[in-house]
């Protein structure tokens, strides 16, 4: 989470240097509980949610449950992950469907936090569980506010009822309310009402949406708010909750690199939980918000829930498996590796999946590094190939291997080099689906397994050398040999150059899916 960023490193900081201690002092839990309080306030999160959060860490990290740790400051961690667990909500709470449909979801919020794009990733959301959702125009007065909305529902694949042009024209209450009986007479189980906002919070802004409320009588109320505006983000939620009373707060905006602080204040200082987050600007960025999964993210513990709930997602079962029954069958071509690769697109940004491991934080500079069109450019070369080229790369001559560099708008060594690449990842791949051990160029066994468990039993690696008579010559020979790299460079999948033959954590994660095993 960007937004978030700079309070992930000052919290995981602070709990590096707690770590170092084998035992906690009073003095040490002082010095943690202010750090922690520092990193809060420069993120912009409520003076009074700062003082509560800190005050129930300091007391329960010199309470029996730390002292009685083991570990310590593993103790402590897991005090402040349930606390900021608490402070953003506690428990995920989903949408309220009504008992006789159709369910109305009313969305408020000053202009610009994102309410028209969210009308549209929630309507995509419930359609993929099955709903039937309306999309109400009732914003007549923000300029082409109408128009944006109409061009969302066709992205998203959604109705829409708009009768009126907007632009100041209408009257945005009987909008409202014939969009309610049109749900109902066409049988669409969800009306989503996107209402006008402001740039500021005034009376008439707040009377219309209350006038709204009143006329639709909807079953939710969701109070969308830019997770960028700082410290304004509380005194407007409070403004909302008084002149509307919303029932669940979005969070827009979370990829972007503001501080954020003040979106996590929302469900502390209002007592209304936060239902969704929105992570990015297209109409499939839309996460149901988990208050544990976000704590997890904010300390750098990772979020694998919600990485495997994507893999899910996108990943067909009975298709991983007839994948690792070729991997195990050395009938793995660069067609399956392409298919492959099109189902990992369809889970999203491979930041954003990477991000979700626990402790990328301190790999933020190799994730701002990584290049996603690395992988376009893998397509582009693997799709300028035959289908018959796919199947075997052993009849990838010269010729043929300039062909493809042309029709992909690639070097010939770019193609060599994936190509390559290819076939060791294609090896230890099958070493892996068989049970074995892979050697990874670079890093030899992983870690943990059995030495020599890939090897042949009782034989030892021969000793490569220079076998000239002439000392000197031998002793050049032998110095290029030491020199040079044992393995081409770059990653095993074509997906940008990484460490010098090892793997990156993009080619480990790539592998797992491969595998079938996400």
């Amino acid at each position: 989470m960007a937004t978030f960023g700079t309070l992930s490193d000052r919290l995981t900081e602070t709990f590096r240097n707690l770590r170092k201690k084998g035992q906690l002092t009073p003095a040490d839990i002082d010095g943690t509980v202010r750090e922690i309080r520092r990193a809060l306030l420069d993120a912009d999160v409520a003076l009074p949610v700062v003082k509560e959060f800190t005050a129930k860490v300091r007391e329960r990290a010199l309470g029996d449950e730390v002292n009685k740790a083991l570990n310590p400051a593993q103790q402590v961690v897991q005090i402040v992950n349930e606390e900021l667990v608490a402070i953003l909500g506690g428990e995920q709470r989903r949408l309220q469907f009504a008992k006789n449909p159709p369910t109305v979801i009313m969305l408020a919020g000053l202009q610009g936090s994102g309410k028209t794009t969210f009308a549209g990733k929630l309507a995509k959301m419930l359609e993929k569980d099955g709903h039937t959702p309306l999309l109400v125009a009732a914003d007549l007065q923000r300029p082409n506010a109408v128009n944006q909305l109409q061009v969302v529902a066709r992205q998203a694949g959604a109705a829409i009822y708009a009768p009126q042009p907007g632009n100041g024209v209408g009257d945005p209450v009987q909008v409202a309310r014939d969009g309610v009986e049109v749900g109902r007479r066409q049988q669409h189980d969800v009306v989503i009402i996107d209402t006008a906002g402001r740039l500021g919070v005034d009376a008439e802004l707040m009377k219309q949406a209350s006038d709204i409320r009143k006329a639709t009588d909807p079953d939710e109320v969701l109070f969308v708010i830019d997770a960028m505006i700082g410290q304004d983000a509380v005194n407007t939620a409070k403004a909302f909750q008084e002149g509307v009373d919303f029932t669940g707060v979005v969070l827009s905006k979370l990829d972007g690199d503001a501080r954020g602080g003040a979106a996590l204040s929302v469900a502390s200082v209002t007592g209304r939980p936060i239902i969704f987050a929105s992570t990015g600007e297209g109409l499939d960025d839309l996460e149901p918000f988990y208050p544990d999964r976000m704590a997890s993210r904010i300390l750098d513990l990772g979020d694998i829930l919600t990485l495997i709930e994507q893999a899910q997602q996108a990943f067909d079962e009975e298709e991983a498996m007839k994948m690792a029954e070729k991997l195990a069958t050395e009938t793995f071509t660069l067609e399956d590796f392409l298919d492959q690769m099109q189902q990992l697109r369809k889970m999203g940004s491979m930041k954003k999946m990477l991000g979700m491991l626990p402790g990328m934080g301190s790999m933020k500079q190799q994730l701002e590094d990584f290049d996603e069109r690395e992988i376009d450019r893998t397509e582009a070369i693997i799709r300028s190939m035959t289908p018959g080229e796919r199947r075997n790369p052993k009849v990838l001559n010269g010729s043929r291997r300039l062909r493809i560099a042309r029709g992909s708008g690639m070097t010939v060594t770019e193609v060599n080099a994936l190509v390559n690449r290819f076939e060791q990842a294609a090896k230890m791949m099958k070493t892996v689906a068989r049970g074995g051990t892979p050697n990874i160029p670079g890093m030899g066994p992983i870690p943990g397994s059995r030495p020599g468990a890939s090897a042949k039993r009782g034989k030892q690696p021969k000793a490569q050398g220079s076998r000239s008579g002439n000392p000197a010559k031998r002793a050049a020979e032998n110095a290029g040999i030491a020199a040079a790299p044992a393995t081409p460079t770059g990653s095993g999948f074509g997906l940008g150059g990484g460490a010098k033959g090892a793997p990156s954590e993009a080619d480990l994660a790539e592998l797992q899916k491969l595998l079938g095993k996400g």
